[in-house]
């Protein structure tokens, strides 16, 4: 589970603290925001609540990996519900059809009960006639709720691929998502990715037990490559693909991919050649 960072807000003290105190106590009170230093990206009044959405480096959603931090305000006192049961759906309306995209449950955050974490993977943006829309259905205080809203979902401002969805050569379609580096250096960086398949329209279960493979280029820099990579392998603790991505130097790189399944055979993806500069399986980065 991701930690929340613990930010102090406010200082709270009462006069005469100490002399109040029935069990001699004179420890000062401190109120605590544990969202004080994430990205509110969407408030959703409804019921007499209000559902705050929250990520720690992005200011709205975009296609990929999304991690956020979701609570509920009663908005009659301006508190937060503990441990309350909320689930998600995301859904693309499209001209022709509907489908959500992969998700992950929200649980409640180790760190603070007012808070529940999840991800979600946007396969591609919305546009002028096609969006996005999440809805949640959650419990507090015995009663069930819901509500759907519209959101906007763009492609990252720097418009580097860091999702694909592609058919394998198994007929299965897959999501491909990348979740680290956020914040590449010239070093090697652990590498995270997620894999899922299209079960039908509205399902993506996780896919275990596969391999990326990984070979970053810069094709503008007579398309070289770097030393100590290490291919993604399924990681069972957190249920994604870890590896090792080496970047020797700044500038645009193309991380070349391949899927394998369990057995071994490609599903996706090519080699590097001389005849051949780029795999059709890849993500991008430049920094």
């Amino acid at each position: 589970m991701k930690t929340i960072k613990l930010v102090l807000v406010t200082f709270v003290a009462t006069l005469g603290l100490s002399s109040c105190s029935s069990d001699g106590d004179d420890t000062p009170k401190i109120d605590v925001n544990p969202m004080a230093e994430f990205n509110l990206i969407s408030n959703i009044a409804a019921n007499g609540h209000s559902l705050e959405l929250y990520s720690e480096g992005k200011t709205g959603f975009t296609t990929g990996y999304n991690q956020l931090f979701v609570r509920i305000k009663n908005n009659a006192d301006d508190t937060y519900y503990a441990n309350p049961e909320i689930t998600w759906k995301p859904v693309m309306h499209m001209m022709s059809m509907e489908h959500s995209c992969p998700i992950s449950e929200l649980s409640i955050s180790n760190d603070y009960d007012t808070v529940a974490t999840g991800y979600i993977v946007f396969q591609m943006p919305g546009n002028a006639d096609e969006f996005w829309d999440i809805t949640f259905t959650y419990e507090v205080e015995g009663q069930e709720f819901s509500v759907t809203e519209t959101i906007d979902v763009t492609a990252p401002i720097d418009d580097n691929q860091t999702v694909s969805v592609f058919m394998g050569s198994d007929d299965v379609r897959y999501v491909l998502a990348m979740v680290e580096p956020k914040d590449p250096e010239v070093a090697v960086n652990d590498m995270t990715a997620m894999l899922f398949k299209m079960e039908n329209m509205m399902s993506f279960p996780l896919v275990e037990n596969y391999t990326v493979t990984l070979d970053p280029r810069m094709p503008g820099m007579g398309n070289h490559s770097s030393p100590n990579n290490e291919d993604l392998t399924y990681d069972t603790a957190t249920k994604s693909y870890k590896g090792k991505l080496s970047l020797t130097m700044t500038g645009y790189w193309k991380l070349n991919l391949k899927l394998l399944n369990s057995t071994g055979e490609v599903l996706k993806g090519e080699d590097i050649t001389e005849e051949n500069e780029a795999s059709s399986l890849y993500f991008e980065l430049e920094f």
